[in-house]
């Protein structure tokens, strides 16, 4: 991914950026990055519980982005956004983009029991129908998500900030580095992290019995005498995260870093992974995480200037992937 991103406020003639409640002051910082003003809407309830939306400026003929990631309280985040998505559409908007830093019922995106739906699709779904002409996402549970759309699909990564973070702080080319996948799936984001490193990868093979429980089969690799940065895409409760940091500890590692792209963090995750055998957690602010969810080992970074720099290249029609030439 480049190193520096340039703010143009000229070239944003014709755009406007909205977000809706689930992470206004990302939608904000975002803004400043673009060199522009966060549009103005109006988002309240009725007294049951309707979402009750009003667009407080003119959109008619104007590239829209709308900025919304779906996360808690989910279900009042994805009508949030549809209803936003309906309002810009009679609003005549001349193109209507989705910016989703984190895409909610990401992960049930395959039938694996009988009579289980996938929420993944079906988002995708609603998403597409109420108005939508793209979207951008950040590290999507899995990538075959991206398929599920029927409007063109911007997939960007968190994984080269992380990595730079790491860079800079001088974990990049030392022998005692590891870089480890908590599972099969992500195996391909931990090489990533790996190459930027210049670091060996391990492997956690697990089996989840049931949502939210994890068991630690096998560790594949040498963790040995080493200091472990474990990634994934999100933190939800923590316990695949705490159990896979401990097995590494029992297996000789002398320190586990974990970083992810999403803080889900719920519950008492938080409390959970300052009382761990985890030594810091380093994680990216595409879901807003509260005072109540702050914690000493925690580190968030800005995801802001890769999603304006997405913005920006997608309204002047310039190529987003060529952000992560470095990364695949």
């Amino acid at each position: 991914m480049e190193t520096g991103f340039k703010r143009m406020n000229q070239e944003m003639v014709g755009m406007k950026l909205f977000a809706g409640n689930a992470h206004k002051e990302l939608g904000m910082k975002v803004a400043e990055y673009l060199g522009i003003e966060l549009g103005r809407l109006t988002s309240t309830k009725f007294s049951d519980g309707e979402i009750r939306l009003m667009v407080d400026e003119s959109a008619r003929g104007n590239d829209v982005f709308i900025l919304q990631p779906t996360c808690s309280p989910v279900n009042d985040s994805v009508m949030e956004l549809l209803i936003m998505l309906d309002a810009f559409r009679r609003a005549s908007a001349r193109r209507l983009t989705v910016v989703i830093p984190y895409y909610g019922y990401a992960r049930q995106d395959k039938k694996i029991k009988p009579r289980e739906p996938v929420t993944a699709r079906l988002i995708a779904d609603l998403i597409a129908r109420a108005g939508a002409h793209r979207v951008v996402a950040v590290d999507l549970h899995a990538e075959q998500i991206q398929g599920f759309f029927e409007v063109p699909v911007d997939h960007l990564y968190g994984g080269p900030i992380i990595g730079r973070y790491f860079v800079d702080e001088g974990y990049a080319d030392q022998e005692d580095i590891v870089v480890v996948s908590p599972d099969v799936a992500g195996v391909a984001r931990a090489r990533s992290l790996a190459e930027m490193l210049k670091a060996p990868i391990a492997i956690i093979a697990k089996r989840r019995p049931e949502p939210n429980k994890v068991d630690i089969v096998e560790i594949i690799g040498d963790v040995t005498g080493k200091r472990c940065i474990m990634i994934d895409d999100m933190i939800d409760t923590g316990g695949s995260i705490i159990m896979g940091a401990e097995a590494l500890m029992k297996r000789g590692a002398t320190e586990v870093i974990c970083c992810c792209t999403h803080p889900v963090l719920s519950g008492n995750a938080s409390q959970r992974l300052q009382d761990s055998v985890v030594s810091k957690v380093v994680t990216m602010d595409t879901i807003p995480i509260g005072s109540v969810k702050e914690f000493p080992k925690l580190t968030v970074l800005p995801i802001a200037p890769l999603l304006g720099e997405a913005i920006r290249r997608i309204h002047l029609n310039e190529s987003v992937s060529t952000l992560f030439n470095d990364w695949r």
